[in-house]
């Protein structure tokens, strides 16, 4: 329970958002909260990055009963035991980063002993006890929300900067509260990444169900800092979305570079089909049950196929995940061919000699294997299975050596009311399990906006990049500039360049460590003023913000990763 709203269970998936004003601004985060509640998110979560922002939620949370409202609220915290301490008096939940709650991040390289890791266990143990006897004397639930790329370097030198050192360092914090009783957790495994992410949930439930049934916390979802726009919602759904189709999420936060208000509807839409009493399609494995993955959902690896051409494009084997469309589509598009940085699908569908089969059907896939070249194969329509299911299925049964076609839908012509995220989660689900050669998409009927979502889906499983990668976080009271304005600068200045990732952060908790993998940071080090990073290396410092997307294209050339836009400039295609 968190506060009057219970997670977990035969309870719905839950929808959160986090306030963007200033903590200490009571009346702003008063009407902010008060609008998110009136949108349908059921838990609010601030930052509380010291003991005085934290004392202030004491304020806050009289001002929100007084007008009526019941929504719990979060306290986010980083870095400081003190404010948990002082939160937890004021809230119905604190929110514990186990990168650096007890720990301070210094990228320091160093081999532990046995008898030296275990010693730090003892000080953690130590730093984090107060709180927990706190909260279970309290009726104050608990996250533990381990970030990709905020592990502490304990952790990096042991595990490294991977879904199981993520795993390891939330299981440390579980392991101090239940040793005192204390069992009112919910876990999250957040990453930019989205394969980092779902293969970090994954593990996180396969470590809890090792564990034993009295393991079964609730699990939060969400990618962090997924960016704006379309592509916030592409990632999203691919994060998000897989995990659903996997059985797996409590609660979910989208992350968005945008007025919190607004992620609620992208959040409603995700969890919508997963909700209790929601029509699911779902149809019986044959009599000899269903076939063993094909595919480790633990760790990443592409299934490798062999090569196939069609229309002059190859495709398989190592080539890039094709982009498919309708005839009809291919041909609206065609006169963009050979633009400058131009998206046009690669093949078109009827063009394919494709072998479409239901991959429940033993004779169909025998006869497959009596095929003396690779074939591309799909599921075929109508088969009533669901789109992750059927490919998996197909996956499973299928010999290797035969491309993947991957289908947004199994029924054309069936009415789609969130056609964008629908595609995003069934398709970036797959491409995230190493499944596919090619996409369709057909949920889209606009061929432009279907060509670019393709593209973008791609992007965001993180199989093809076809233009710049953003890391954004979604801003809240520990912002110190207008990131909104600055991350729409910093896109239509660098949106054309190919597989640069570039990471817009709002402070320094989200800052070096959270950036991750990205080529270059922008991050606000003081009210108004920006650093810019290489990697996890400050480079440029205290910039005015009105100066630093043209300081930061500048850092982009001295590197050597600038390329000129094409003709008109803008993103591609």
């Amino acid at each position: 329970m968190v506060g009057e709203v219970g997670v977990g269970g035969a309870n719905p998936i839950r929808l959160q958002s986090m306030l963007t004003s200033d903590t200490r601004d009571t009346a702003a985060c008063v009407r902010e909260a008060l609008e998110l509640a009136e949108a349908g998110c059921e838990i609010i979560r601030l930052t509380a990055q010291t003991k005085a922002y934290a004392a202030n939620l004491r304020n806050i949370a009289r001002e929100l009963r007084a007008a009526g409202c019941r929504v719990p609220l979060v306290a986010d915290i980083h870095f400081k035991p003190d404010a948990a301490m002082e939160a937890a008096r004021w809230v119905e939940k604190i929110r514990i980063n186990p990168g650096n709650f007890a720990d301070r991040k210094r990228f320091e390289n160093r081999d532990y002993t046995d008898i030296e890791y275990e010693a730090e266990l003892e000080r953690l143990y130590a730093a984090f006890a107060p709180l927990v006897l706190f909260c279970k004397e309290h009726g104050r639930a608990m996250r533990i929300g381990a970030n990709h790329g905020s592990l502490s370097d304990r952790i990096l030198n042991r595990y490294g900067d991977t879904p199981e050192g993520m795993v390891e360092s939330a299981l440390e914090y579980a392991r101090v509260a239940r040793d005192l009783g204390y069992h009112q957790l919910v876990f999250s495994m957040k990453a930019s990444n989205v394969k980092v992410m779902i293969a970090a949930c994954r593990l996180l439930v396969a470590r809890l169900d090792e564990a034993g049934p009295d393991w079964n916390y609730p699990v939060h979802l969400g990618v962090t800092e997924a960016g704006a726009g379309e592509d916030g919602r592409i990632k999203s759904a691919v994060g998000i979305g897989g995990l659903l189709l996997d059985g797996i999420g409590d609660t979910l936060r989208v992350s968005l570079t945008e007025d919190a208000v607004r992620e609620i509807p992208v959040a409603r839409a995700l969890a919508a089909p997963f909700q209790p009493g929601a029509a699911r399609e779902s149809a019986a494995p044959p009599a000899g049950g269903a076939p063993a993955l094909s595919y480790d959902p633990l760790h990443y690896e592409r299934r490798l196929s062999g090569l196939g051409m069609s229309a002059g494009v190859r495709y398989g084997w190592n080539e890039p995940v094709r982009v498919v469309l309708p005839a009809a589509s291919c041909r609206a598009l065609e006169a963009r061919r050979g633009a400058p940085g131009a998206l046009v699908p690669e093949l078109a569908f009827e063009d394919l000699e494709l072998v479409e089969l239901d991959p429940r059907d033993a004779g169909a896939v025998a006869a497959l294997r009596g095929l003396p070249a690779p074939a591309m194969i799909t599921v075929a329509d109508g088969v009533g299975m669901s789109v992750p299911g059927a490919f998996r299925y197909l996956a499973a049964v299928a010999e290797e050596r035969h491309p993947i076609l991957l289908k947004d839908t199994l029924e054309p012509g069936a009415p789609e009311p969130e056609p964008v995220l629908t595609a995003a989660g069934n398709l970036g689900s797959l491409l995230c399990d190493g499944i596919g050669n090619a996409v369709l998409i057909r949920l889209e009927k606009d061929p432009e906006k279907a060509v670019r979502l393709s593209y973008d889906i791609l992007q965001a499983a993180a199989v093809r990049l076809s233009r710049a990668e953003y890391v954004s976080c979604p801003s809240c009271g520990r912002t110190l500039y207008d990131i909104q304005e600055a991350a729409a600068r910093i896109r239509r200045a660098t949106g054309h360049l190919k597989g640069v990732k570039i990471a817009v952060m709002g402070c320094i908790v989200n800052g070096p460590g959270e950036m991750s993998d990205a080529d270059f940071g922008y991050v606000g080090g003081a009210p108004g003023k920006i650093n810019l990073y290489v990697g996890h290396t400050p480079v440029k410092c205290n910039i005015p913000q009105e100066e630093a997307v043209d300081r930061l294209v500048e850092l982009i050339r001295e590197r050597g990763r600038w390329i000129d836009p094409p003709a008109g400039g803008g993103i591609p295609g």
